[in-house]
């Protein structure tokens, strides 16, 4: 090529092309939710700078769920009749061997009312929230909520009653009550648990699981806690595959009644008794580890991206991480004062939620968000808040922006 300008220029529309015409930033954003115990507020904060906040005035207290890649907060207040929605303004797309982020200002959805919501269920693309005097629970697509659109199909349960409901894509898990109340102006007892089609058509029989309570996903399992034991639905067998797990002959005389699910591995943990917690294995036997703790929990979780791992606060007000595979606790310091579990069911309480190698913990009494390093379990860094912060969510991540 004798032309150097020519040269000069085709060099140059080479470089064009070769290079990207928009640049691609690693962005990490982590919001706290966080719902106040007695005043009709949500209030949201952006982890990374805590001075940012945006406040949500809901009808009452309200329990919080995260959903949809982090992009969704549904909050059920269950003492006023309502379940509002949340745009985190977060949202997390996965590709493989990346993940993209979009963020924009949090936002007020909408919200759905009915009697007495109180469970929340998010499997197969949609949140299932149960209206326990009103005998269904209202399914709705997680992209239509965020879509705006707030027009649920409501299943049926076969009597009114605090239970749950779970969208298999296909069926419906759903817990069973007895026909009338043992007292009067009581709900039902439940009594099982099984599949049913979305007019309330079993498809097949009632598996017996007296007083029913809590219940989790993990790997192809559902679970939920009865009084004989803890019952497992095999998602892979069809609607009718559950089969119950006994509690050892050598484990006192309790029931589990919460449980969470492991996302990356297939593993639940569990209450028990009180001062103890329960990791379950569906799959092979022996189903249940025992884990003793020096003092009640208050509450638990696992790590989302290390699920080899647990966080349990007990009511002396200590921290507790628990290997999951070792089932035992490997590290323990004090991050509160002390929360007895005496007293009504409701009282403020401590709460955790996590965001990468931060556990957040809410402290109700000292009007503090506590943000502690969950490989040390030393606090670094207290978040002042207004009220009494309670229920308290994360939502976030890392991902590109383009």
């Amino acid at each position: 090529m004798n032309n150097p300008g020519l040269a000069a220029a085709l060099l140059g529309a080479f470089t064009a092309i070769a290079a990207p015409a928009w640049a691609e930033d690693e962005a990490t954003a982590w919001r706290i939710f966080v719902a106040d115990h007695s005043a009709p507020t949500i209030t949201a904060i952006d982890l990374n700078a805590p001075d940012q906040r945006w406040t949500f005035e809901v009808a009452g207290p309200a329990k919080l769920y995260p959903s949809a890649g982090e992009a969704l907060i549904v909050a059920v207040q269950s003492g006023n009749a309502q379940v509002d929605f949340l745009n985190s303004g977060l949202s997390l797309d996965a590709h493989g061997d990346h993940a993209d982020i979009e963020v924009s200002e949090p936002s007020h959805i909408g919200k759905i009312e009915g009697p007495s919501p109180f469970h929340v269920v998010n499997h197969s693309g949609t949140v299932a929230v149960t209206f326990d005097k009103g005998g269904y629970a209202s399914i709705l697509g997680e992209k239509a909520i965020l879509n705006g659109e707030l027009t649920p199909q409501n299943v049926p349960m076969n009597v009114a009653h605090h239970g749950f409901v779970a969208d298999m894509g296909g069926y419906f898990v759903s817990s069973v009550a007895a026909e009338a109340p043992k007292e009067e102006g009581k709900a039902p007892p439940r009594i099982g648990i099984g599949s049913f089609a979305a007019d309330g058509t079993p498809m097949g029989k009632t598996h017996t699981c007296t007083d029913l309570h809590g219940e989790a996903f993990s790997g192809s399992f559902l679970l939920a806690g009865c009084k004989e034991g803890i019952i497992a639905h095999d998602t892979r067998g069809g609607p009718d595959a559950f089969a119950m797990l006994p509690y050892p002959a050598d484990f006192p005389e309790a029931s589990t009644g919460t449980l969470v699910g492991a996302k990356a591995m297939q593993s639940f943990l569990g209450d028990y008794d009180g001062t103890s917690l329960v990791i379950v294995d569906p799959a092979t036997e022996p189903h249940f580890t025992r884990v003793a703790l020096p003092f009640r929990e208050v509450d638990f979780i696992l790590d989302p991206a290390k699920p080899q791992f647990a966080y349990v606060l007990t009511e002396d007000g200590s921290l507790h991480r628990l290997n999951m595979l070792s089932a035992k606790i490997e590290q323990s310091a004090k991050v509160t004062q002390p929360y007895s579990m005496d007293g009504h069911w409701r009282d403020p309480r401590p709460r955790m939620t996590i965001a990468d190698k931060k556990l957040i913990l809410s402290d109700p009494l000292a009007a503090t968000l506590r943000v502690i390093n969950t490989e040390s379990l030393a606090e670094i860094d207290t978040i002042a808040v207004t009220g009494v912060p309670y229920n308290v969510s994360v939502v976030g991540g890392s991902g590109l922006t383009h």
